[in-house]
């Protein structure tokens, strides 16, 4: 099979890029080992998440890291002996996370995110999947009016940036959820941000929309990548896939097709699981909830209530350690009436993390024809249809609407 581009990974980033290619004109073969979203794009909150406009930072404080250091909180987890192979990463991390370089990568990832919403609404509606999308924002809830008056602040300092939100007091937030425990105090409710009660039908509806437009979507292995004589060739189920270009769109996978081409990316990766539960006693949630004391998300999906975890430092491909899973659903109780879990098992994914909290989109620097976007963190999701724009207006030679130089990969 010949093709313009193949485009290596069908999450949301790799199905974004291959549409916007194609609106462009080139023919595009997307290329995975599984379906489109089945991935890393399956499990997440499902948030559009405009009003991030600050990057998760390293902690910087004290208090923070000794907490962190017991190794029994519910937004953090590392595997001990994991921790040699990582603490060089997590050096960097730290480092960029200093006031002025934190300062520095909010200022990149600024035009991504304040486009990130409208991007999704083009490929939403282009797709027809309307449906999925809800635009009331998301909540951020304390258990404490100490956490509440602080979130309060921190929003507060935000407003150069003019986001829309409102500070609620326990009776505003029950108003708008009122199956919430009262142990939740209050809350800001970001009303900038869109939701989705199905990340992976997202990803889906997406890669449906490329199909309907000539696309084409293959199953192989993209780590048999290499380059061949006028561009790249890969190994497909049903056979080759021969392309002038090559984006790497593997999430957490992408360092394992670049090191064989000579290219050490930074990166480590977030573990992360989520969950869903029925509600008992007719309770609903209509927004998705972050219990910000305790690091995790509640939101309302198709399946049920999702709970998704923080962080988990471990080796990419170790078997799953779910124990963030079981700390997170008893505090979710003692805020909503959990019913029975609707899976067996919690589901796992890697969030691909680059230590400057900025993505790579762009060229790869030693080869002609070989593209790259992978590496954002929180914000696969949320970044995903702008990513796409980006990465395909330089590949064809329109003018992005942001200056891609904060992304490259030798930056």
């Amino acid at each position: 099979m010949k093709t313009d581009v193949v485009v290596l990974g069908a999450g949301i980033i790799g199905v974004s890029a291959a549409l916007h290619l194609q609106a462009r004109g080139r023919s595009v073969v997307l290329l995975d080992r599984r379906g489109p979203g089945e991935e890393t794009s399956y499990g997440n909150a499902g948030l559009i998440e405009r009003a991030s406009v600050i990057p998760y930072a390293f902690p910087r404080d004290w208090r923070s890291l000794l907490r962190y250091a017991g190794n029994r909180t519910p937004d953090v987890r590392y595997h001990a002996r994991f921790l040699p192979r990582i603490a060089p990463w997590l050096l960097r991390y730290w480092w960029h996370s200093a006031p002025s370089r934190l300062a520095r990568a909010a200022a990149a990832m600024l035009p991504l995110i304040e486009r990130s919403v409208a991007e999704h609404d083009a490929l939403k509606d282009a797709a027809g999947i309307g449906a999925l999308f809800r635009r009331n924002g998301w909540i951020d809830g304390m258990r404490s009016q100490q956490s509440l008056d602080r979130a309060a602040a921190d929003a507060s300092a935000l407003a150069d940036y003019g986001l829309d939100y409102q500070v609620l007091d326990r009776q505003a937030l029950a108003a708008l959820e009122p199956s919430l425990s009262p142990r939740m105090v209050g809350a800001i409710h970001w009303r900038d941000p869109v939701n989705v009660s199905d990340p992976g039908a997202v990803a889906r509806g997406y890669a449906a929309l490329f199909q309907q437009r000539g696309g084409q979507l293959a199953r192989g292995d993209a780590r048999s990548l290499e380059a061949v004589s006028g561009g790249w060739r890969v190994r497909g189920v049903t056979g080759p896939v021969e392309a002038r270009e090559a984006v790497v769109a593997l999430g957490p996978w992408s360092p394992d097709v670049l090191r064989p081409l000579g290219y050490r990316v930074p990166m480590a990766v977030k573990r992360g699981y989520h969950q869903h539960f029925a509600l008992e006693d007719g309770a609903a949630l209509s927004h998705p909830v972050a219990d910000i004391d305790s690091g995790f998300v509640m939101s309302p999906m198709t399946l049920g209530l999702r709970l998704t975890t923080g962080a988990e430092f471990a080796p990419r491909d170790a078997p799953p350690s779910p124990v963030q899973v079981a700390r997170t659903r008893a505090l979710a109780a003692q805020l909503l009436p959990l019913g029975e879990a609707v899976e067996k098992t919690p589901w796992m994914g890697c969030r691909p993390c680059m230590p400057d909290m900025r993505p790579v989109i762009g060229a790869a620097p030693r080869h002609a024809g070989l593209w790259l976007a992978f590496g954002h963190a929180h914000h696969g999701f949320t970044l995903g249809p702008v990513t796409g724009k980006l990465l395909a207006c330089l590949m064809t030679g329109q003018a992005p609407d942001m200056d891609p130089a904060p992304y490259a990969l030798n930056r």
